[in-house]
């Protein structure tokens, strides 16, 4: 049987950090991705997290802001420090907090939007972790607050725990502490170790069937990252109840119809032109049991074979992605060497990109006794060429962001008002899926 991605890492960080264990902290294989994939990407850019939220103007105290992101980073061993490379190994160097915050300057005649979106491209090379940028429009009543990590440092999970942790910092204004404590440390590293352990465990012979038979005919390429994108919203109304469990497979079907009418626009062979299977991707996952709750990156991204044609029948689609999930586990450059095993030509790049949300999780930012109100950034750059974005709260918003170099703005538009219609005939006619035993 061949060596894990995973212990194969493992015996090379074990080999840079024999000379600095206490310096030097192991990543998880979400954090070793974001690392190299920034390596391919023009200007060595970094994936980047953004929550945006509107305040009326003057709320903001900027001094505050940055001590409160400074207080904040200063308990979180993501958040400190730096990812770097040791004897060609990605690490985390511990060190002090890798946070700032900023006003952002607004040029005349530019717009508070435009401005911060420039800002987010332009994330400096190797940090920080967590930058806040506040701008304002000239003339505006409102001002925009962007909360902003390093991919790397942060999944969904650690959104909520940074919001609560910046509003009570925020509140209390105290001197922040150089780093984090010992035991935070130790935490965390204790939470990776275990993470990785998963990671080993969860490569072996089952789940690399389960994954050749899912993906053995995935036939593409996948797409590139997309840096000139539009974006397209509708809200919903929420699914209550039992009907919850219905949306994200739901969403999984819905999600690949438009994709595959996106990529039937184009005149080249393959799945983006023939039909065949795209390679859809959703993050998943979560701390591992019994590790501590740190703030960090712990995502795992799993592949749904997305199949051209009418609406599936949900019940079947949710049979299959249940027992997905049963090997969520899988490190994902696990699941591309069992697909290619499998006789798939895929290289591991993605069509489509979905990620759902539960608001319910995340407490709003308030500052100054002021709840933001959260609002979203469009034109940001996109890691495939076609990304939908569901956050669900009081009610379902879907937000579809394309290529636009790659497809045009009405074959985008006809290709949301299919990804609706999909998911209406879902949520309408079957609006509850049992629960799995």
């Amino acid at each position: 049987m061949h060596a894990s991605i995973t212990a194969a890492y493992l015996a090379r960080y074990r080999s840079a950090a024999a000379d600095s264990p206490e310096e030097l902290l192991p990543l998880t294989g979400a954090q070793r991705r974001f690392l190299i994939t920034r390596r391919l990407v023009p200007q060595n850019r970094s994936d980047v997290v953004p929550l945006l939220f509107a305040y009326p103007r003057g709320t903001v105290d900027p001094d505050r802001l940055a001590r409160a992101a400074v207080a904040v980073a200063a308990h979180h061993p993501a958040l400190c420090g730096g990812f770097a490379t040791v004897r060609g190994t990605p690490v985390l160097r511990t060190g002090g907090p890798s946070a700032e915050a900023v006003r952002i300057a607004v040029e005349p005649g530019g717009t508070a939007r435009a401005a911060l979106r420039e800002a987010l491209l332009d994330w400096p090379a190797g940090g920080p972790a967590l930058r806040l940028l506040v701008a304002a429009d000239p003339d505006g009543e409102e001002e925009l607050l962007v909360v902003a990590l390093d991919h790397a440092a942060c999944d969904e999970p650690s959104l909520g725990v940074l919001t609560a942790e910046l509003g009570t910092a925020y509140e209390r204004d105290e001197p922040p502490e150089a780093g984090p404590t010992p035991q935070e440390l130790a935490d965390y590293r204790q939470a990776v170790e275990a993470q990785l352990a998963a990671e080993d465990a969860a490569g072996g012979p089952v789940a690399q069937a389960h994954w050749g038979r899912r993906l053995g005919g995935l036939t593409g390429a996948g797409g590139g990252p997309a840096t000139s994108t539009g974006m397209l919203t509708e809200r919903l109304p929420a699914a209550e109840g039992a009907a919850r469990r219905a949306v994200f497979p739901a969403l999984l079907d819905a999600v690949g119809s438009a994709a595959h009418r996106l990529h039937r626009t184009e005149e080249s062979p393959g799945p983006q032109g023939g039909g065949g299977a795209l390679a859809l991707g959703y993050p998943w996952g979560g701390r591992p049991a019994n590790a501590p709750g740190v703030l960090g990156c712990f995502l795992n991204t799993l592949v749904h074979p997305a199949t051209s044609g009418p609406a599936t029948d949900l019940n079947v689609l949710a049979d299959a992605w249940w027992d997905d999930l049963d090997q969520a586990g899988t490190p994902f450059d696990e699941v591309v060497r069992a697909a290619r095993a499998a006789g798939s030509p895929w290289s591991g790049g993605l069509d489509a990109l979905l990620t759902l949300e539960d608001l319910h999780r995340r407490p709003p930012l308030a500052l100054g006794g002021v709840d933001g109100r959260e609002t979203h950034l469009a034109g940001r750059p996109l890691a495939a060429p076609l990304a939908v974005s569901a956050s669900h709260g009081d009610d379902l918003l879907v937000r579809l962001a394309w290529d636009r170099d790659r497809f045009p703005e009405a074959e985008a538009q006809a290709a949301f008002g299919e990804l609706l219609a999909v998911l209406g005939h879902h949520l309408h006619a079957r609006p509850s899926l049992a629960a799995r035993a």
